[in-house]
């Protein structure tokens, strides 16, 4: 569980927080196996019988005063009384954990309503689109192959097909079989059998262990529906038929079909939907017909039309899906317009993924599930942040549904490792953290989720492959308590800012702007944050100077926050995100659906990886096996003036090796797989939440467009399009004159 704040000393109160034109909040990553320090949580049992505060609900832990009979709440101040049995629980330590740390992870005892669960089997069912070319399904296969390589025995596989109709394959038999059932064509309509009399759902799920063979099989029939033969010559409904998608009702179905086994076959089920172009057929059908040129010749905001979903279809498909304890993961490989703005719903609200793939030419579908279902992962959790009295959580951010009941509650349907969210805060009253009192400013994240634990590997005396192929479910309750510092001056605020933080803050909330507003608000946003920031810095800097006279300063800006090193990198990370396809405008060719891929992608990731997404990392390699110089700033410039030959880029979802147009020709190409740059992208590959994307690139000999592209602080941020060599200087002499006027 990973925690980061904005800044690690808090502002004193709420004129300190508004002068300093700092962002406040803080990042989690609640499922990560460790904090952002690198240290473990202290494991244990009885997370039922830690003490709760009576007031606020908050639990006992090591910043809390414990008397005899007693304990004060550290984060709200209450005294409240310790039974006899907690008493005694907190006289041994090594049984009551939250007297030795202040991140733990205790199990929790399951209630009667959940023993039933305890061997539930995991549940994979895939989705496949058949109105789509032998390309895509060749691609599919290959994912699910690599799929079921991931899956460890015990779990259940179910493959489906949809067009406009559905069909559900039994491969539990020596030849695979399916029961096709046909889709109506009209919005409200419904199928005419249940799936459950066209199979039943347990000829349906088939287990890994001993069918992966003949599901391969069954695989390598499919064929798309363009293939298919249709009677009386391809006439009439027949030829409409052939060509419909019918995405929405197909998973409303499948959801339905696995809901009536949630709790008894399994705790949570994982759809994975192969798309290869927008719903076109039946209920959840969408209107493609709105993306066109037509927004730009009437001058309309394309962005603010074309962001918002156009069907609530999908999002209350997400409710049903949260509902019946079925993740969905969206695999969109297309460059058609989708629509994934109403799409999106069903995958990141029901806490699956949204992967898309604008080619099946050098997609990293097979590689993205496989990394998918090998690490571990979380579900039906539930989120709560705490913060002592002074101050509150305001917007919080992230792919979750709020509590209905209960304010400040999260459930997460599904959470690995990777998967982050974000708050910000806000003062409770105006004189904030009081310099008369000791107290310092309090955070408590609870999660309380459930795991299932993989059966042994290695069987026990008289047992059999059935037992011992059964999964067990846990329920764990993982606390994390902070205490932070208060700033007392300017100085201590700005010396303590976390940038990279404060980027994931910032992308959330020009996201959010640009959803309700459009892309011109959200970089409005984005540009007036900057130069409120940077006014406010200097006139901070201006009044600690004392003996500098006004006269003189009004017209020196400190644009680079040269005082500051933590804060010298936002101007860049700023300019660099005016600069990403997030928050550039739909007439610079900028597809509506890859928008929204990032805006689902961002969102979700934790602020190094945001940051690395935002502004990628240039290094230089004298050779293969040797560093020259470990940071390079994003300019033609920075390769002229530097002596090294070969260059590697970052962009998170895209590694590039370049080799520049002067490299000794006795250099290898590419580098050798066991030189250092190589093992560098091997271990960046495997600490990715998302395969990237390897590129190999000779200056002057292949085409060199993809790594110019990432140079950024040669480019316009003003999207005209014309490389300009004084992009990032250009935009810092406006920051200035805008500063100037602001500062007026």
């Amino acid at each position: 569980m990973a925690v980061r704040a904005t800044v690690l000393r808090f502002p004193s109160d709420l004129d300190a927080q508004e002068s300093s034109g700092l962002l406040w909040g803080v990042t989690v990553t609640p499922f990560a196996a460790k904090d952002e320090n690198g240290n473990s949580p202290l494991y244990g049992s009885g997370g039922d019988l830690i003490p709760r505060c009576e007031n606020c609900w908050a639990y006992f832990n090591t910043y809390c005063d414990q008397e005899q009979w007693a304990w004060t709440c550290s984060i709200c101040g209450t005294l409240n009384g310790l039974s006899s049995e907690t008493i005694a629980r907190h006289a041994s330590p090594e049984s009551s954990p939250e007297t030795m740390s202040s991140f733990i992870d205790l199990e929790l005892p399951l209630d009667g309503s959940e023993e039933e669960d305890m061997q539930a089997r995991p549940v994979y069912v895939a989705a496949i689109d058949l109105a789509s070319s032998e390309e895509f399904l060749e691609l599919t296969k290959s994912a699910l192959l690599a799929a079921l390589e991931a899956l460890a025995p015990g779990s259940l596989f179910g493959l489906a097909t949809f067009s406009h109709k559905l069909g559900l394959y039994d491969v539990q038999g020596p030849i695979p079989v399916v029961k096709n059932v046909f889709l109506p064509a009209d919005d409200d309509g419904s199928l005419s059998i249940e799936l459950e009399d066209a199979m039943p759902l347990f000829a349906f799920l088939a287990p890994v262990e001993t069918c992966k063979d003949r599901i391969a099989s069954a695989l390598e029939t499919l064929r798309p529906t363009s293939s298919w033969e249709g009677t009386g010559g391809g006439q009439g409904m027949d030829r409409v038929l052939l060509g419909g998608r019918g995405f929405g009702l197909a998973m409303e179905t499948l959801i339905s079909y696995l809901a009536s086994e949630h709790g008894n076959t399994f705790a949570l089920a994982r759809i994975f939907a192969f798309l290869s172009g927008p719903p076109d057929y039946g209920p959840g059908q969408l209107d493609t017909r709105r993306y066109g040129e037509q927004y730009a010749s009437r001058g309309e905001d394309a962005e603010l039309a074309l962001l918002p979903e156009q069907t609530p279809f999908y999002k209350d498909l997400a409710a049903v899906a949260v509902q019946a304890g079925v993740c969905i993961d969206i695999l969109a490989v297309t460059n058609e317009y989708t629509d994934l703005a109403s799409l999106k719903f069903l995958s990141i609200d029901s806490g699956g993924s949204l992967f898309l793939y604008p080619n099946t030419d050098d997609s990293t579908l097979p590689q993205d599930m496989y990394r998918m279902l090998s690490r571990p992962y979380a579900f039906n959790c539930i989120m709560r942040l705490r913060t002592s009295t002074e101050f509150k959580t305001g917007n919080s951010y992230g792919h979750f549904f709020p509590d209905p009941q209960y304010e400040n509650v999260q459930h997460v349907i599904c959470c690995d490792s990777h998967a982050t969210y974000a708050y910000d805060f806000d003062f409770v009253k105006n004189d904030g953290f009081s310099r008369h009192t000791a107290e310092l400013p309090m955070l408590q994240l609870a999660f309380q989720y459930t795991v299932v634990v993989p059966p042994e590997e290695l069987p026990t005396p008289g047992s059999s492959l059935t037992s011992r192929s059964k999964y067990t479910i846990k329920r764990r309750l993982r606390i994390r308590t902070m205490q932070f510092g208060v700033a007392h001056n300017f100085n201590e605020l700005y010396d303590s800012v976390d940038h990279e933080v404060v980027l994931s803050i910032l992308v959330h909330k020009v996201i959010l702007a640009s959803l309700s507003e459009g892309v011109r608000e959200g970089r409005v946003l984005l540009h007036d944050w900057l130069v409120i920031l940077t006014a406010q810095y200097n006139e901070a800097c201006k009044n600690s100077l004392s003996d500098f006279r006004r006269s003189s300063t009004d017209s020196l800006i400190d644009v680079t926050f040269s005082q500051c090193p933590q804060l010298q990198s936002l101007p860049r990370l700023v300019f660099a995100l005016l600069r990403n396809p997030l928050l550039r405008f739909h007439e610079e060719g900028i597809h509506p659906d890859y928008r929204i891929y990032l805006q689902c992608l961002f969102s979700g990731l934790e602020p190094s990886s945001l940051h690395r997404a935002i502004y990628p990392l240039l290094t230089s390699y004298a050779t293969p096996d040797k560093l020259a110089y470990p940071r390079h700033s994003l300019s033609r410039a920075a390769l002229m003036t530097s002596e090294s030959p070969i260059f590697f880029l970052d962009a998170f979802t895209t590694l590039i090796v370049f080799y520049s147009s002067t490299a000794d020709p006795t250099l290898p190409y590419p580098p050798p797989h066991d030189c250092l740059l190589r093992r560098t992208i091997n271990k960046m590959k495997q600490e990715r939440s998302i395969t990237p994307r390897l590129m190999f690139i000779r200056g002057g000999q292949d085409d060199a467009s993809v790594f110019d592209s990432y140079l950024i602080e040669e480019q316009d941020v003003n999207g005209g399009g014309f490389a300009n060599a004084m992009g990032f200087v250009s935009f810092l002499e406006e920051i200035n004159q805008s500063v100037l006027e602001y500062m007026k």
